[in-house]
């Protein structure tokens, strides 16, 4: 696959947070379309909400592909993020490792983002899990 074509692309984004020590600090979710490319800038997304009121935003993901994979077709939805998205063409997942916990309040923290080359698991309710 190659960056271009990527440009209209739907995706659901699931981001883990962790700090300096490697502990899980949170975990985000997004839904949106692929906007631009850029080899050196990333891939800019611009966001989708179920809520209608919320603006759109822009997100830049990292321009490595490792972390795409092809998304089963279905309804993807997560309440708490605002994500509700039918049949997006990929899942994309990345760990964020923040690598400095010395910076002052207000100054730039340093995180490396690691693509997640696992195909995420999805549509697997805890029964079908247990069969």
């Amino acid at each position: 696959m190659l960056l271009e074509e990527l440009l209209t692309k739907t995706c659901v984004i699931g981001i883990s947070y962790f700090d300096v020590q490697g502990e899980l600090m949170k975990q985000n979710q997004y839904a949106g379309q692929v906007v631009k490319v850029d080899a050196e800038m990333g891939i800019s997304m611009q966001l989708r909400h179920s809520d209608a009121t919320v603006p759109v935003a822009d997100f830049i993901l990292p321009p490595n592909l490792d972390a795409w994979f092809k998304a089963p077709p279905g309804q993807y939805r997560h309440a708490p993020s605002g994500v509700d998205m039918e049949n997006p063409d990929y899942l994309v997942t990345w760990n964020v490792y923040r690598t400095r916990e010395d910076t002052a309040e207000g100054q730039h923290e340093w995180w490396e983002w690691i693509p997640n080359t696992e195909r995420p698991q999805v549509g697997q309710s805890t029964d079908k899990q247990r069969e």
